[in-house]
């Protein structure tokens, strides 16, 4: 295991164009594809909130959270038991349970998107899990206007691409491991989206392969954001900005615990076509496309 540190960066120094962060933001995606952040100004009572309700929800019965899933929409929204996602290439299922929610949608979004689903069992779910949505994708897009200029692009090259995007928030159960022959919880896999913002980052096991081919464990502040880039924004840089593949461990302890995480994926719009945005290019694939042809590889559906 490697002892090199992902950078943490403060977000109101990037945001604010101080040249020595966006240097280390810089070489962070090029060569890692990962920073963490922090004064990012996310609520830290959210967040809290977030995780204590994401836990009632895992604590309801199975017989009571199945009534939620929704395979034939590869769980889109909804629930996903234990032991259904496969990362690409394994044979072995994740270690871990997880729930899907979205914007809320209107006319003006693609009806590829779908609807929340409303848990009635767990008080105020939805209408936290709205606003901790709503301020992810905005501090998202924010983060997007910072990558699409260090890419020489306008700040808001991006923000049609995401504004009413198919962009999804992951509430995540890992449940206690208790036999050791099996201490992935996460497979090795890259995230299929432009960026992902993952909160309450400092829960250990969470690691990064380098392009040495060493595992970097992931060492964030409290309250800290880790970001990373996702397949999709890879793609439409030509690979200059690392869609870097990374893992969830089980660190061997005298206590068998469950691991909470809370990602968020930006995704675009199912209609935007991905193409690079470096060159001239006459390859191309919807969204909508790229993230279904995923979800079948990763046994979603």
């Amino acid at each position: 295991m490697s002892d090199l540190k992902i950078p943490e960066l403060s977000y109101i120094d990037i945001k604010e164009g101080n040249e020595v962060a966006l240097t280390k933001l810089e070489h962070a995606l090029k060569e890692y594809g990962f920073f963490s952040f922090i004064d990012h100004g996310v609520d830290n009572k959210l967040l809290s909130k977030s995780y204590e309700l994401s836990k009632d929800f895992f604590d309801l019965s199975a017989d009571t959270k199945n009534q939620y899933a929704h395979p034939e929409n590869a769980g889109a929204r909804g629930y996903t038991p234990y032991g259904k996602e496969t990362a690409l290439g394994e044979v072995t299922p994740d270690q871990k349970e997880f729930w899907h929610h979205g914007p809320i949608v209107d006319a003006t979004y693609d009806d590829r998107i779908h609807a929340n689903i409303e848990v009635k069992e767990v008080e105020d779910f939805n209408n936290n899990f709205n606003e901790l949505f709503t301020t992810l994708n905005n501090l998202g897009m924010d983060v997007l206007k910072i990558i699409a200029k260090l890419l020489n692009k306008d700040a808001n090259f991006f923000t049609p691409w995401v504004e009413k995007g198919n962009s999804l928030l992951r509430l995540i159960h890992y449940p206690p491991v208790t036999d050791n022959s099996n201490n992935l919880r996460a497979r090795a896999h890259e995230d299929i989206n432009l960026i992902t913002l993952l909160v309450g980052a400092e829960e250990s096991g969470l690691e990064v392969k380098s392009k040495k081919g060493e595992w970097v464990p992931i060492k964030a502040s409290t309250n800290a954001i880790v970001c990373n880039i996702g397949d999709m924004m890879q793609l439409v840089t030509d690979g200059m900005l690392l869609s870097t593949t990374h893992r969830v461990m089980n660190y061997e302890s005298r206590v068998a615990k469950s691991r909470y995480s809370i990602p968020f994926f930006l995704h675009p719009a199912p209609n935007i076509e991905l193409t690079s945005i470096l060159k001239e290019s006459d390859k191309s694939i919807s969204a909508h496309d790229f993230l279904d042809e995923r979800l079948k590889a990763i046994k979603l559906y």
